[in-house]
């Protein structure tokens, strides 16, 4: 993005802001979904990631490449304040009566099925991680910025990134060793790969 379109954004350009939203949502419905694990949650915090930006839009640097690192960043924040409702709000929630259970007759449910049990398996891997830790992998790895990017997403130092990421890769390591599962997108050198690929390795190896 040009200096030109981040003026006319900084300025409450709507038109601006609406190519903005065409060009960006995509991506951050991604880091999102993997973040939270949840399709639907995913959704509404995107929402409140635009409608932050549109709020926060004057400080949006007047340079830079991309834009994604400072959307991504509100992102963060978004998802962190939505966990804190969550969590206050989760006592009053158990204690409401069940809800009657509606047959969903959508015809991409089925497709789904199996994206959805893969970010389950995904998310309960992640959040085993410090949420820090979790914030950087997912800017750098699932959603592919770099480290000076994730920097700026966050509002730490580089270093701070680096040591925050390997500390989660060598964690999720741990966690995947032994447990079947779905591995990380690949997208250059120095990925983390799932256990899934070691472990049907190991078998065929042990049935030869």
């Amino acid at each position: 993005m040009n200096s030109s379109q981040r003026a006319r954004i900084r300025a409450g350009d709507t038109a601006a802001f609406g190519q903005l939203f065409e060009d960006h949502a995509r991506a951050v419905y991604r880091h999102v979904v993997r973040s939270s694990g949840s399709w639907s949650s995913a959704e509404d915090i995107v929402s409140l990631t635009f409608l932050e930006a549109w709020r926060l839009r004057g400080s949006l640097r007047p340079d830079g490449d991309s834009v994604l690192p400072w959307l991504l960043g509100i992102a963060v924040n978004v998802t962190r304040n939505s966990r804190r409702t969550a969590r206050r709000h989760a006592s009053a929630l158990i204690r409401l009566p069940p809800a009657e259970a509606m047959p969903d007759f959508a015809d991409e449910l089925v497709n789904r099925m199996r994206d959805s049990e893969q970010l389950a398996a995904a998310a309960t891997a992640l959040h085993r991680l410090r949420p820090a830790e979790r914030e950087v992998f997912t800017l750098c790895v699932w959603s592919g910025l770099d480290y000076a990017q994730a920097a700026e997403a966050l509002g730490v130092p580089v270093g701070t990134v680096r040591s925050r990421l390997s500390r989660a890769r060598a964690r999720l390591r741990e966690l995947t060793a032994d447990v079947p599962g779905p591995r990380e997108p690949e997208r250059g050198s120095g990925q983390v790969q799932g256990g899934r690929t070691g472990t049907a390795r190991s078998h065929q190896e042990g049935n030869r």
